[in-house]
């Protein structure tokens, strides 16, 4: 049966609703303080400096699934905190899964990854109430030094002589093939919960991020149909065996990548769950595919991916259809997120660049790669 993006089980993702917001934030930019009763409750619970907050401060970093920020206590960064989307996460099962797979990266010797912190309680999350008596789920973790990879690209595009942030894709690759050989030889701890990334998550009437039929209308959204339609064909014949479905990263992309010096730390693991290991290819690209250096950066990712990992030919066609369905799940993304949550210019670039994605793979399904 082919797959759809409506299609979906009773016990399937639900719609978004209005609750789901971080509209609380919507009064800060990058580097706004905290709200006074998150930045109490988080020295609280994680008994940062004092526990009324006098010598901690938190300013906001950005805004995407969650709002998250830089905790100081007395000028010294300590930790990243994040607090998430109310209904995003399904409470705190979801948040010390999300640290029980870090922390077995971490001991396993995977890959660089921040450590989780406890709170004084010994759990890795709090539920902190805002003034009107919301809870919000919030954790965090050890300060990473260095830079986020993304800011090259933008110091690219300024001449400002940095490294060319395509020569890293070898190691994201290398990466992404270690994390999935790691998820299948794992045994997650008793209570593991994470999401899933399956189609109906991705797109149509459940998409988790937003419908991008809001992004556009006419001949815009008749190009954009076929061109799911193409990628939800490969999509469809994929198996789901433990060979190709796994616990994944799911947004493993430059703006989630710390560099110090050449070594790599990945950070936000916000929104692993399960899905096919080849949709980490397609989060790799994410927002960048229309650019010249796509299919660079995918040559260079698959390089390095097999450098650990071998990928059938049927794998490769699946990574990149899973790539067009990325690009219109941001698509989506866009109409339900902040501009600022994107370097301007690839905010901007979103709709043109998906309509000449569209094009491309309707040309040529794998041609990031030929």
């Amino acid at each position: 049966m082919p797959v759809t993006a409506a299609a979906q089980s009773a016990s399937g993702p639900q719609p978004p609703t209005p609750s789901a917001s971080l509209a609380a934030f919507d009064a800060l930019v990058p580097g706004d303080q905290a709200p006074g009763w998150l930045r109490d409750g988080v020295a609280a619970s994680w008994q940062f400096g004092s526990a009324a907050g006098g010598d901690v401060a938190m300013r906001l970093i950005t805004v995407s699934e969650n709002a998250t920020f830089l905790v100081t206590a007395d000028g010294d960064p300590v930790a990243v905190v994040r607090v998430a989307r109310p209904g995003y996460l399904a409470g705190a099962d979801a948040f010390e899964s999300e640290v029980a797979w870090v922390a077995a990266l971490a001991a396993d010797g995977v890959c660089q990854v921040p450590a989780a912190l406890r709170t004084g309680s010994g759990t890795f999350c709090a539920a902190l109430a805002d003034e009107a008596g919301t809870d919000w789920w919030c954790v965090a973790y050890g300060y990473v030094t260095g830079r986020i990879l993304e800011d090259l690209f933008s110091d690219s595009a300024a001449g400002a002589g940095a490294a060319d942030p395509t020569s890293y894709y070898r190691e994201i690759g290398a990466i992404n093939a270690r994390l999935h050989e790691h998820a299948l030889t794992w045994a997650p701890p008793a209570g593991f919960a994470r999401h899933s990334w399956d189609v109906p998550d991705m797109l149509g009437p459940t998409a988790r991020w937003g419908r991008w039929e809001d992004a556009v209308d006419g001949a815009e959204r008749s190009l954009l149909e076929e061109a799911q339609a193409a990628a939800l064909a490969t999509v469809g014949r994929a198996p789901r065996d433990a060979a190709a479905w796994g616990l994944v990263h799911a947004d493993l992309r430059p703006s989630n990548i710390m560099i110090q010096g050449e070594s790599l730390t990945v950070i936000d693991f916000d929104d692993c769950g399960h899905t096919w290991f080849q949709y980490d290819f397609a989060a790799a690209l994410s927002f960048l595919e229309h650019t010249p250096e796509a299919p660079t950066m995918a040559l260079e990712w698959l390089a390095g991916y097999t450098s650990v990992r071998p990928l059938a030919r049927d794998a490769v066609e699946l990574g990149c259809a899973l790539s067009m369905v990325r690009r219109l799940q941001m698509l989506g993304w866009t109409t339900t997120h902040r501009a600022d949550a994107l370097p301007p210019d690839l905010w901007s670039a979103q709709v043109p660049g998906t309509l000449a994605v569209a094009e491309s793979y309707l040309r040529n399904p794998t041609w990031l790669l030929d």
